[in-house]
């Protein structure tokens, strides 16, 4: 028997899943939850390490003790340690807005298509490589990426776990290794970097805990507990306050095409490329829920759902990436400001807003499918939907009938159960990614959603592609 708590965190929550497995069956339960809240900081939005760190300090004695920890976090962001190994003030927030201009400011140095032909991923001002070079803290020793950090807090190891290293644009897929030339176009001194190392490593020990390495970019760890069909060609949507869209492939495709297109290549798990695009996903449905909030309407995501379907299908669309979107507050406003500025019809009421992206996403799902068909050649039988979007049966039908394929959603805790495997894997336990993806397929639920009203959703998407341009 083997018991192994995973953290995982996400962009509002944290938690602490407790696992047993005793060689066949895997049994695990929540041993904590808390909030992830983005503070201020020096003008900057920001985490509160100290206190999450708290938090994790807290779970481990809630859970009453583990054979092992890990953690796994959303991508791009990190901590700097100065030259006494002390942390340089909070991590800075990838929603903050000083990388904004950056991209360009490193396209002088070099071309966007040499940039991606060496990183692969999509470029976005979030990227580590911008926020590097808006960075004050020139001074830095070491940079960690989020779920490094919490790994160093607690044993001290620094090291660069490789999927979340991927997420970064100084990954080089030419190489396999960091693109030092890429990296200190930011202007920082590239010896802040660490030594990468493989997803299921063991690098410490806490309280005689060891502490595991396992993906730490949280979308890996959701791809590698995919309970897929060897015998179809299957693409998956890891779902929370991002979703991320693709597929797994041998190699990373790294042509103009794949950039203009706005797609990634980040590494997974088991080695391979996960291709897929980033794409804005439920912080819209969670962000208009707090501007509702904050005018008094204290709605459920059930209440809001319900509205969304008393409304007319179709009216209006969004571009769910389009920069005004990112950043917190006014929700309603920019919704009805973008549909006004592209000559659609404006939502008035909240169920139209709300409607308006849950269709908007699943449009977007389906062209970001497209974009990845054109890519790889790759023909997909099935959506694989994992994480905190299959509690919503709403979005997942949306997206069966955007797509046009059936919809497989669950596990719900696909995230935390990929953490859970390759903690298993390092302690030897389980073989590897394979023989984990059938134990969950066999133990864990699924939902099938079947594509409905196909030929009514093609047509829609017409309408969305023109407001989207």
């Amino acid at each position: 028997m083997s018991t192994v708590l995973a953290f995982d965190f996400g962009a509002s929550t944290g938690r602490a899943i407790k696992a047993e497995f005793d060689g066949k069956e895997l049994k695990y339960h929540e041993v904590h939850r808390f909030d992830n809240v983005i503070v201020q900081e020096d003008g900057r939005l920001c985490w509160d390490f100290p206190y999450l760190l708290g938090e994790v300090k807290k779970a481990i004695e809630m859970s009453g003790g583990a054979d092992a920890l890990a953690f796994d976090t959303w991508g791009v962001d990190y901590g700097l340690l100065d030259e006494n190994d002390e942390l340089m003030g909070q991590p800075t927030n990838y929603r903050d807005t000083r990388t904004e201009g950056m991209p360009e400011r490193i396209f002088e140095k070099i071309s966007a298509i040499d940039l991606y032909k060496s990183t692969g991923n999509q470029i976005m001002p979030i990227n580590t490589l911008f926020q590097l070079t808006a960075e004050v803290k020139k001074e830095a020793k070491t940079l960690l990426f989020m779920p490094d950090l919490f790994a160093w807090a607690l044993c001290g190891n620094k090291s660069a776990e490789k999927t979340i290293a991927s997420t970064s644009q100084m990954y080089s897929f030419n190489n396999n290794g960091w693109d030092l030339e890429v990296a200190r176009l930011s202007g920082m001194d590239t010896d802040i970097l660490q030594e990468l190392v493989d997803s299921a490593t063991v690098v410490g020990e806490y309280n005689g805990i060891k502490v595991v390495k396992v993906a730490g970019h949280d979308t890996q760890c959701a791809v590698a507990a995919m309970p897929s069909d060897s015998s179809k060609c299957s693409a998956f949507l890891s779902c929370g306050t991002w979703s991320l869209i693709g597929c797994e492939c041998d190699n990373a495709v790294l042509t103009e095409k794949s950039m203009n297109d706005q797609l990634s290549n980040e590494l997974g798990a088991n080695g391979k490329v996960n291709y897929l695009k980033n794409i804005s996903g439920l912080w819209l449905i969670q962000e208009i829920r707090r501007n509702f909030r904050a005018q008094g309407k204290e709605y459920s995501f059930n209440d809001m759902e319900q509205l969304a379907r008393a409304e007319k299908p179709f009216t209006c669309f969004i571009d769910p990436d389009y920069a005004e979107f990112a950043t917190p507050g006014s929700m309603p406003e920019k919704i009805r400001n973008y549909c006004k500025n592209t000559n659609q019809p404006v939502p008035e009421t909240d169920g139209a807003l709300v409607r308006c992206i849950y269709e908007s996403l699943a449009m977007k799902y389906k062209f970001a499918i497209e974009q990845i068909k054109e890519n790889t050649g790759k023909a997909f039988d099935v959506l694989h939907l994992l994480g905190g979007g299959t509690k919503d049966g709403f979005l997942c039908q949306m997206t069966a009938n955007s797509l046009g394929i059936p919809v497989v959603a669950g596990p719900t805790e696909a995230t935390a159960l990929g953490n859970i495997i390759l903690q298993l894997i390092a302690l030897g336990d389980i073989k590897d990614i394979d023989e984990g993806r059938a134990i969950i397929k066999e133990q864990e639920s699924v939902k099938e959603y079947s594509p409905q009203d196909v030929d009514v959703w093609k047509n829609a998407f017409k309408k969305f592609c023109t407001a989207v341009q």
